[in-house]
């Protein structure tokens, strides 16, 4: 009997993008001499390979750092970070202007580097290279304003004058993951710096030159010596280091791993920031553009390989469409390109490592073993890529099958008919996770509504994820277990700061002046909060 589920292409298969260059000429060297940016002191550990996805091969190597390096590091950073946090703001702004323009023009070396990391198709690895600009841009020109000091009211109108002003907490530590290289290793690192940090950096074993490659730039376009550090190694055994080393730890991750950070920061009594995992569902609505639905179902569930915090795991279309938007899904999705190619020529790159593959032909294997249907995909793809799989449509998934609630984060999705719409909001937010969602409707007032109604962070209209996480002018992060705080916004620079309130008295004395019993001073200052409260300008 024929598996149906195995490693090699089949009838219906997507086309398969042309084998191009896979190394770029004078690569190695390039990524040595970022390898000699880690900050470490002995060099007595064997360093660590980077095995590329792409094609299995070695990519290079890059120091293996220890608790002590880390502690180093964060010491050699607070030398820097005095004089940094001194500076003007144009100053401090300045670099990161030059570095979004530096990035956009040396894009296609980054963008290399991304995808002989992560094994993503190009197109996916230049979302990272555009978001990355785009957060520069932000904050460099708005940041000032969001650290500004802010006049608010006093305790007494006319006599007490309070202020809040923001200062940096010194050295904030960035555990960023493999999945997004460059955008999760740099969108938390400029605000940051921007409030006036410095930042230690430990980017994941799979893709630490990506990392290296940014923070090199940013020191071309002139970020002092020494403000950012980078450690390299197991996160294990650095996490705890950064924890104790740091002032403040921004991680990006899964939830299991977020709630052994935040435990670890609560001894501490440390901030953090979490952003954790998904699985997060789209709606399509019965008056909804199913062409423009079907391509925001092909971009939300099989960006960078399903390998994305806020892509769509779950598709929820009304009993009317539902038959019409699975045929134009499975042939759009039979249509894409599929490959490894260090050029726009596929449209979805491969898995980032062979734990990724287990998992996600796991969920598959289950769900059609429990009675689930594949309507595309579902077999590895060995051929193509070490750890590729093809973009997969299951039905008929269950609450009995690992994938009905699970975390794939793997190009896979399902679909479920729903008949009202408050029993498809009611089965959106039946989940332990609360990231992002996406909703796909012509009606925009009740798309508000829908949207208000779901438990996540971030809800598109009419798209699947780009747009709520591209308006870096607004937060981004999670409900439940998709995390604590928010990137991006007003809070994703505050929260790098320590707010002080600086209140001035002025004449009468908040306590009873002398000569003034504390009886008849309790009286009037009774009677004055009642006519404050009556006074709207002044409560």
């Amino acid at each position: 009997m024929t598996d149906p589920l195995a490693n090699a292409a089949g009838p219906g298969a997507p086309p398969v993008a042309p084998h191009p260059r896979l190394r770029p000429d004078g690569l190695a060297e390039r990524l040595a001499a970022l390898a000699g940016r880690v900050a470490i002191s002995s060099g007595s550990e064997p360093p660590d390979p980077v095995v590329s996805p792409l094609d299995g091969s070695p990519l290079g190597a890059v120091p293996r750092c220890g608790i002590d390096d880390v502690g180093r590091a964060a010491a050699a950073a607070r030398i820097v970070q005095e004089d940094w946090s001194r500076r003007a703001w144009a100053e401090r702004a300045e670099p990161f202007l030059r570095f979004h323009d530096l990035l956009l023009e040396r894009q296609d070396e980054i963008l290399d580097i991304i995808q002989l990391e992560t094994a993503k198709a190009r197109k996916h690895a230049f979302e990272e290279v555009a978001d990355a600009a785009i957060v520069a841009r932000h904050y460099a020109h708005h940041g000032e304003e969001i650290l500004a000091p802010r006049r608010r009211k006093g305790a007494l109108p006319g006599l007490t004058t309070a202020w809040e002003y923001r200062h940096p907490k010194g050295v904030v530590g960035l555990i960023a993951p493999w999945n997004y290289p460059l955008s999760l290793s740099v969108s938390d690192a400029i605000p940051a710096l921007l409030a006036g940090n410095a930042v230690l950096v430990k980017p994941d074993r799979q893709t630490p030159f990506t990392a290296l490659w940014a923070f090199a730039l940013l020191a071309e376009a002139g970020l002092p010596a020494g403000l950012v550090q980078m450690v390299t190694g197991a996160g294990s055994e650095l996490g705890p280091a950064l924890v104790a080393a740091c002032d403040y730890l921004s991680f990006t991750g899964s939830t299991a791993t977020g709630r052994r950070v935040a435990r670890q920061a609560g001894e501490r009594l440390l901030g953090c920031s979490l952003e954790l995992g998904g699985k997060n569902p789209m709606l399509v609505l019965p008056d909804a553009d199913l062409d423009a639905a079907v391509e925001g179902a092909v971009r939300g569930a099989f960006s960078n390989s399903g390998q994305l915090c806020i892509s769509i795991e779950r598709i929820y279309v009304h009993d009317e469409l539902f038959r019409q938007f699975t045929d134009r899904f499975v042939c759009r999705t039979r249509g894409l390109r599929l490959g490894v190619s260090l050029d726009y020529e596929s449209d979805m790159g491969g898995l980032a490592s062979a734990d990724q593959l287990a998992k996600v032909d796991a969920h598959v294997r289950d769900a059609v073993a429990e009675g689930a249907e594949v309507r595309c995909g579902g077999r590895a793809r060995p051929d193509l890529a070490p750890f590729y799989y093809e973009p997969t449509i299951l039905t008929g998934v269950t609450p009995a099958m690992a994938l009905y609630a699970e975390e794939t984060f793997g190009p896979v999705v399902s679909l479920y008919p729903y008949a009202s719409l408050h029993d498809a909001i009611e089965r959106a937010n039946a989940s332990q996770y609360g990231l992002n969602a996406s909703i796909w409707t012509a009606d925009l007032d009740l798309a508000m509504r829908v949207a208000t109604r779901l438990e996540c962070g971030t809800v598109n209209v009419n798209e699947a994820y780009a747009a709520a996480w591209a308006s870096v002018d607004s937060p981004m992060g999670g409900f439940k277990d998709s995390g604590l705080g928010r990137r991006h916004g007003v809070e994703g620079m505050l929260k790098f700061t320590e707010a002080q309130t600086v209140a001035v008295q002025r004449g009468l004395p908040i306590g009873a002046p002398p000569g003034v019993a504390d009886e008849l001073f309790s009286r009037a200052m009774s009677q004055a909060l009642r006519v404050l409260n009556r006074v709207p300008g002044l409560r």
